[in-house]
């Protein structure tokens, strides 16, 4: 028999809806197997969709399953956020004061959530989506998990990304293991316009799930951009990655590369307009950015 299930789009990581990445949520996914899942993921076609379920450790609101189009990950940044906001937006009540506890492969990862502005969530008018002025529902921020791999890329793997991304070897500056989960190798460029002149053939390294910073001229308002090519996983070139950013800014503050507290921008060569907040504070890094509810309805399983 068929069943309705409550579904939300949510657009994460900009301020100014249909501008971020959105992430596919199913609110109500018990029930469902691992099958369906991946089914209804593939059918999708984004980067992420979620599926929230009751939670198994007693500590969490709930537990969260991530897929791409082609696999299962154990965690990813602009999911959890947009999930969190879409079980908030169905009326999800967090069991703690301060945070939000979703459970997922990773563990668990908390979540802190701003005020609202401007009252309850608003529906989005598409005749207007591109006015700065409408206001995002909710700003979330997660902590960034453990690095599950740290320290640098052997030098063979080094010399192949160079060639992917056509840049002299010289040109990479630093590089580093960024792997919170979905398994991350980051290099760093020296400016944010080299990196937005990319135009990299991950051809002969097909799996490559790689991250590629610079630095924005000083005085501007942001400190880097930075891009996420994931052909690994079905996805050329991903807006705007929570988890990404998550690694990046503990390699980047653990090594004084960056403040503590500084933004970055993704997805500009995209068309995009994607801004993540980043704030290391005692031991945890957070991350954080705008999300809003794009769609609500209904998926019949």
């Amino acid at each position: 028999m068929s069943q309705h299930r409550r579904f939300a789009q949510v657009d994460v990581f900009s301020a100014v809806p249909f501008q971020g990445n959105p992430v596919a949520v199913i609110v109500d996914a018990d029930g469902l197997d691992e099958t369906q899942m991946a089914r209804i993921a593939n059918w999708t076609n984004l980067s992420e969709t979620t599926f929230v379920l009751p939670p198994d450790d007693p500590g969490a609101d709930y537990r969260l399953r991530i897929f791409t189009p082609h696999r299962e990950l154990p965690f990813a940044g602009h999911p959890t956020l947009g999930s969190a906001a879409a079980w908030l937006d169905a009326g999800g009540a967090p069991k703690h004061e301060d945070r939000i506890v979703q459970e997922c492969g990773a563990g668990l990862v908390d979540i802190r959530r701003s005020p609202r502005r401007g009252g309850p969530t608003q529906t989005i008018d598409l005749t207007n989506q591109t006015d700065p002025t409408v206001e995002p529902s909710e700003t979330l921020a997660f902590a960034a998990p453990d690095r599950l791999r740290s320290g640098p890329l052997d030098d063979v793997y080094v010399d192949q990304i160079a060639t992917a991304l056509g840049v002299d070897r010289s040109e990479i500056l630093d590089h580093q293991w960024a792997d919170n989960g979905p398994g991350w190798a980051a290099v760093r460029l020296a400016s944010a316009e080299q990196v937005l002149a990319l135009n990299p053939d991950f051809s002969a390294i097909p799996d490559a799930k790689l991250g590629v910073l610079g630095a924005h001229p000083e005085g501007t308002d942001h400190e880097y951009e930075i891009r996420a090519f994931v052909p690994g996983v079905g996805v050329a070139e991903d807006p705007v990655t929570g988890s990404l950013n998550a690694s990046v800014a503990q390699w980047l503050i653990g090594e004084n590369l960056a403040p503590n507290s500084y933004t970055a921008t993704q997805g500009t060569a995209l068309g995009r307009s994607g801004v993540i907040s980043i704030s290391a504070e005692h031991d945890e890094i957070w991350i954080g950015g705008a999300t809003s509810i794009c769609v609500r309805g209904t998926v019949h399983t």
